[in-house]
């Protein structure tokens, strides 16, 4: 598994847009892409920055969303009114190891 790190600088007073606007417009779109698997975004109601950590069954997977759809979903209307910077920061792409508990056997 790969996740994908993107780091996004929000305009004052607009984090409850942005979870709206990713809930609506980026999340579905991300739920098209091959290989996607889940997303996380953490942000900090006092702070200006969010975090969005997508999970990917590939890096290939990743890649190709990064390179042929993201574009396009950075570059929505609403998304982009969100953020002062014109670009969000794409700070990593990692292989990710880890054993999820099973039903029935301890951690």
């Amino acid at each position: 598994m790969f996740a994908r790190n993107v780091s996004i600088h929000l305009k004052s007073n607009m984090l409850s847009d942005y979870t709206r606007t990713f809930e609506k417009d980026i999340l579905p779109l991300l739920r098209k892409q091959k290989g996607f698997k889940d997303e996380i975004t953490l942000s900090n109601p006092g702070s200006l920055d969010a975090i969005a950590i997508s999970l990917w069954e590939s890096k290939a997977n990743a890649e190709a969303y990064n390179t042929n759809t993201y574009p396009q979903a950075r570059e929505r209307p609403r998304f982009r009114r969100l953020r002062p910077s014109p670009r969000p920061s794409i700070t990593s792409l990692w292989q990710c190891k880890g054993d999820r508990p099973r039903t029935g056997r301890p951690p």
